[in-house]
């Protein structure tokens, strides 16, 4: 079926459906009394993820400025949920990990996300939800492709 408006097309849904869910989960991460963003909330996910990695890595993989990252891990840190430490590989390197506050609260926002996802899902058959998840992930990985591609263009030009 042809998409009909311009923002019924794959990048304005894409976009709307993460606006909508970070939305919600400010929402009920507040109401729950966690006061914490979903950019927070990211953080302490990757961190938790990947274990203990350097800034720079894990403003790589948020997508997001180190200065911007800088301010996240500052407010994390100043309510007790991550922490910095030299990289013994490079003391000049930070190295983020979450403290046992830090576990803790991820823990209250698991359920949280996964109710945001349940909602979301709602209605849809599970194996078309299953489709659409792998559907994104060929489609994020086909986006990953050409940046890296372009990446690799302009280090061969420079």
């Amino acid at each position: 079926m042809a998409a009909s408006s311009e923002t019924e097309t794959f990048g304005f849904i894409v976009n709307d459906i993460a606006r909508m869910i970070r939305a919600e989960m400010d929402h009920r991460t507040a109401e729950a009394g966690l006061g914490l963003t979903t950019g927070e909330g990211r953080v302490l996910f990757n961190v938790r993820r990947t274990g203990p990695i350097r800034q720079t890595a894990l403003a790589e993989r948020l997508g997001v400025e180190a200065m911007t990252l800088s301010g996240l891990i500052d407010r994390l840190e100043g309510k007790g949920y991550v922490e910095r430490q030299p990289d013994p590989s490079d003391r000049r390197a930070k190295l983020v990990s979450l403290t046992e506050g830090g576990t803790s609260v991820v823990a209250q926002i698991e359920p949280i996300a996964a109710d945001i996802r349940s909602d979301a899902a709602r209605g849809i058959d599970p194996e078309d939800w299953q489709r659409v998840l792998a559907a994104l992930r060929v489609s994020r990985q086909n986006l990953i492709a050409l940046r890296t591609e372009a990446q690799s263009g302009e280090s061969a030009v420079a």
